[in-house]
């Protein structure tokens, strides 16, 4: 079975807690990408950052982002799959949290990232089907 470790993108950065939302802003800019696992300064995750979290969370509500700290917008426990885990997995996990990217762990270190495209190509057309449904319904 294919694991997260052969389908993730490597080289995922963090953002750090303690950097600001403006910050990641560029960051994400930079790199192409919507969304930045959150880190604190013991590399643990403490959660994700997207574009729209930045958005409605920050820019919506009048906040400046050069003042905000993106783990302020951390919520909760980040919701994580192991490098070794399998496709099948990352599937359930992926539905179960109706989320469409997931930061790939080895221990508690960021090795990676999948995206639900990444799962897509990894899985038969049906369960790739059941996974799009679970993540467009609420």
């Amino acid at each position: 079975m294919t694991t997260a470790r052969e389908i993730m993108t490597a080289g995922a950065e963090c953002i750090g807690a303690q950097e600001t939302v403006l910050e990641a802003a560029k960051k994400m800019t930079e790199m192409g990408v919507g969304a930045l696992p959150i880190c604190g300064t013991d590399e643990r995750l403490k959660g994700m950052l997207t574009d729209r979290d930045i958005v409605v969370k920050v820019l919506g509500v009048g906040k400046d982002p050069a003042e905000v700290k993106a783990g302020d917008l951390a919520q909760g426990e980040a919701v994580t799959i192991g490098a070794d885990d399998d496709a099948e997995e990352i599937l359930r996990t992926m539905s179960e949290h109706k989320v469409r990217r997931l930061p790939v762990i080895d221990g508690h270190i960021l090795v990676g990232m999948v995206a639900q495209a990444d799962v897509a190509r990894a899985l038969p057309d049906p369960k790739v089907g059941d996974l799009l449904q679970a993540l467009s319904t609420d």
